[in-house]
Order: C-alpha cells, then sequence, then structure tokens
C-alpha cells in the first residue's frame, strides 16, 4: 500500500513506521491516523516482522500534537469521531502482538505523547520534550492519554502534565518512567535500531508472552 503520511522501511525482522508531515510537526491529522491504524495492521499480520519502531520524519519532532487546523473546523459529532478513530489507533498499537518501540527524536506533545505511550518501549532523545498541553486550549487528553499518564507515571505526575498544560524535558521524563531509556539525537536512531534487533532475535512466542502478562495480568493466556 502507498501512504501519502507515512514512510514504512523493512530492516530485517525490524518494521519501521515514520510518520512524514515535517513541515506540520508530523501533527495527526484524520488521514495520518487512518494510515498508522492500517499500517500496524499489516506489519502486525507480516510474519517476517516481529518489532515494530514508530517515530516522525525530520529533526523537531515526533509527534507535536493532534493537527488544531483540521480539528478546529470539525462539528461537535465529527470532534466526537475523531476522538474515537484516535481512541482505536491507540487500543490497536496497545494490543499488538509484536513489540512497539516509540522513537521520540523530538517533540511529543498532545496526541504525540498519546501515541508513544501506547507503545511498549519509549527511547527520547535528550533534547526531546513531553507534554500534554491541551487544557491550554480548553480541551482534555482525547485519546486516552490521561489514563495512560496514570498507569506510566501514577496519578501526582499525571494530574501535574495535565493539569499545568507544561512540557517536560527527557531527563524528567526518564525520571518519572514516562521514557526508559534517553539518548543524545546524534546515536538515538543507532541506540533504538540495536535494542529492536536484540528484541527482533528473542523467540516471539515468549515476547507475545511477556507482552500479554504485563498488559493483562496473571489471566493472561496465549492464543
Amino acid at each position: 500500500m502507498t501512504y501519502a503520511n507515512l514512510l514504512i522501511e523493512l530492516k530485517d525482522a525490524v518494521g519501521w513506521i515514520r510518520i512524514n508531515r515535517p513541515d506540520k510537526l508530523n501533527a495527526l491529522n484524520r488521514k495520518t491516523l487512518q494510515e498508522l491504524h492500517e499500517a500496524f495492521r499489516s506489519l502486525s499480520e507480516n510474519p517476517e516482522v516481529r518489532v515494530i519502531v514508530l517515530t516522525g520524519a525530520g529533526p523537531k519532532a515526533f509527534v507535536a500534537r493532534a493537527d488544531i487546523a483540521e480539528m478546529s473546523g470539525l462539528s461537535a459529532i465529527e470532534a466526537r469521531d475523531f476522538s474515537k478513530l484516535g481512541q482505536n489507533l491507540m487500543l490497536a498499537i496497545e494490543q499488538c502482538g509484536k513489540p512497539v518501540i516509540a522513537m521520540i527524536n523530538g517533540f511529543a506533545l498532545g496526541g504525540g505523547l498519546e501515541l508513544a505511550m501506547a507503545c511498549a518501549i519509549r527511547i527520547a532523545a535528550s533534547t526531546a520534550k513531553l507534554g500534554q498541553p491541551e487544557v491550554n486550549l480548553g480541551l482534555i487528553p482525547g485519546f486516552g492519554g490521561s489514563q495512560r499518564l496514570v498507569r506510566l507515571c501514577g496519578k501526582a505526575v499525571a494530574l501535574d502534565l495535565c493539569l499545568s498544560g507544561q512540557p517536560i524535558d527527557a531527563a524528567r521524563a526518564l525520571a518519572v518512567n514516562l521514557v526508559t531509556r534517553v539518548h543524545s539525537p546524534d546515536v538515538l536512531e543507532e541506540e533504538t535500531e540495536k535494542l529492536a534487533m536484540h528484541i527482533a532475535s528473542l523467540a516471539p512466542l515468549a515476547l507475545r508472552g511477556v507482552l500479554d502478562c504485563i498488559r493483562y495480568g496473571a489471566e493472561a493466556t496465549l492464543d
């Protein structure tokens, strides 16, 4: 399939998805959400792919936000549908049967941070900025970000980020467990690829079991 807003690359057993709207700081519009859903479906069904890496094109942003310009013209019903589209994508990524790594190469704000939080592992550039600034626009996180923040970082951090609307840097994100690794920008992709290739070399059923057990608890069973 040809994508308008994504770049897809297969490197051995790792599938790379790059959101390719650098002039818009990779903002999530409806088209991009739909394409991401299809890309994840395709890669998750590809038996040659064992790990998926998600990142943004360009040096500035992973995903800076949802596309505010598009959202501003939506009716109430259209806004609800847009939110549901984003929520369904986050669930699809979160429930993907293969490990998904978010390589946060720049701004991960609003819908961008929500996208990263749906991934199994988050690796950030030391220059990255992360946050949920929706309150500054009179909104709340619409793709499940507040709930995932609580699970990852605890209620206090979730309240701080969502109520203040202020971003934090990568060092602070590491300290509060929002990301698990931080690298300088010049080695970020190299280190991410190393980790992805290492995970891809491991037994796929064991990886699936780990994902299910951590997501769903002791009741998890393999299909």
